[in-house]
């Protein structure tokens, strides 16, 4: 039976050592410039010789004018690319796998980065500490398509085995699935699926356009939006079928927004180990029936028997883990071989996420933690 010890290969041939992933998260190592740091590359050098089949950069902008959080590592023209290259080594140095998660921040772009940031539209978000967004023309798009296949192109010279393409937890692509925030009238938007979903997949196929077959394309997408006339789930199905036709190699789901941050969701410690865990694997395994590509799931994974038989029933192929690798750096390795049957899991002191105060600190703030 499947399990995460087994190896992966990919629709395009790349072969990943095991089933773990250490999921995107904004480590906010980034200097003043915005370039990697020696911290940050350390880090993912541990991480990379400790086990895990695959790393991914935590939120990495194609924009420095539309950071998510204060001290991003961007990858674009300005860059320090030897710095880029020594992070690419670091991180593969152990046999992983390493992507860089592409991503554009839009109306989630705190204030103090930019006070009117571009947007699929004008609406801003619901919340204190972010500035109303300026929807992008036709000119902005087509410059954005060229931020994107640049800054794949940066990340296969520097080394990396591929790039995630973020689109969920409300970032632009995000949110340009959304018809509660996607309102154009033009062919970028409105009450059409195949409107809302024409950003993300032209990216898709730009970036799949300008790097090697062998150079892997990954997309990171909401199960749901979570909110009332938001991206639901019976859309999402839908566009990861169309994101497996421009030749994704896999992709990832998970759910919620800074609105309303579903990735952050865990139980208290009385509950059941199964209600604590893979909070979006029966939406995952719902979009996965479509797929013959395959499917990641991060959000809540700890126990070595959970993520086994997700794997093993076919509902899911990768799992994506993030806090344990804070906790411990080196758990992945012990995970795999057997010395524990659980991940570290800090998240069980928390009160429920429904007890927590609502108070936003929008650029410290960071839920995309599994």
């Amino acid at each position: 039976m499947s399990n995460i010890n087994e190896e992966l290969i990919l629709p395009n041939g790349v072969k990943l050592r095991n089933r773990i992933v250490k999921s995107a998260m904004s480590e906010a190592l980034g200097d003043e410039n915005n370039d990697t740091t020696q911290a940050h590359i350390d880090l993912f050098a541990q991480w990379g010789e400790h086990g895990a089949g695959l790393l991914i950069t935590g939120n990495t902008p194609v924009d420095r004018m539309h950071l998510e959080h204060a001290g991003n590592f961007v990858l674009d023209s300005e860059t320090d690319m030897n710095k880029v290259l020594a992070l690419a080594k670091a991180g593969k140095r152990g046999g992983a796998t390493f992507l860089v998660q592409l991503a554009h921040a839009g109306r989630q772009t705190p204030e103090i980065v930019n006070p009117h940031p571009t947007s699929i539209s004008d609406i801003r978000l619901d919340l204190p500490g972010y500035g109303k967004p300026k929807p992008l023309t036709e000119e902005q798009i087509s410059i954005l398509l060229e931020q994107y296949v640049r800054s794949a192109q940066l990340a296969q010279e520097a080394g990396f085995d591929g790039v995630e393409i973020h689109a969920a937890h409300g970032y632009l692509l995000s949110s340009s699935l959304s018809p509660r925030i996607n309102n154009r009238n033009d062919r970028w938007g409105g009450t059409s699926l195949d409107n809302r979903a024409r950003l993300v997949l032209e990216v898709v196929k730009a970036v799949r356009a300008a790097v090697k077959p062998e150079f892997v394309l990954a997309v990171k997408l909401n199960s749901s939006d979570f909110q009332a006339g938001g991206f639901d789930h019976e859309d999402s199905v839908l566009v990861a079928v169309m994101l497996e036709a421009e030749g994704v190699d896999f992709i990832e789901i998970s759910g919620g927004n800074f609105e309303e941050p579903k990735a952050y969701q865990h139980s208290s410690k009385n509950e059941f180990i199964e209600a604590r865990e893979a909070y979006f694997l029966e939406y995952a395994a719902a979009i996965k029936a479509a797929l013959k590509i395959p499917m990641m799931v991060t959000g809540g994974f700890r126990s070595t028997s959970v993520m086994n038989d997700a794997i093993a029933s076919g509902k899911i192929d990768l799992i994506g883990m993030g806090r344990p690798f804070i906790t411990d750096p080196t758990f992945a390795a012990k995970l795999l071989s057997g010395e524990i049957d659980r991940a570290p899991v800090i998240e069980e002191q928390f009160p429920p996420a429904e007890e927590l105060p609502r108070i936003v600190q929008p650029y410290v703030c960071n839920f995309d933690l599994g």
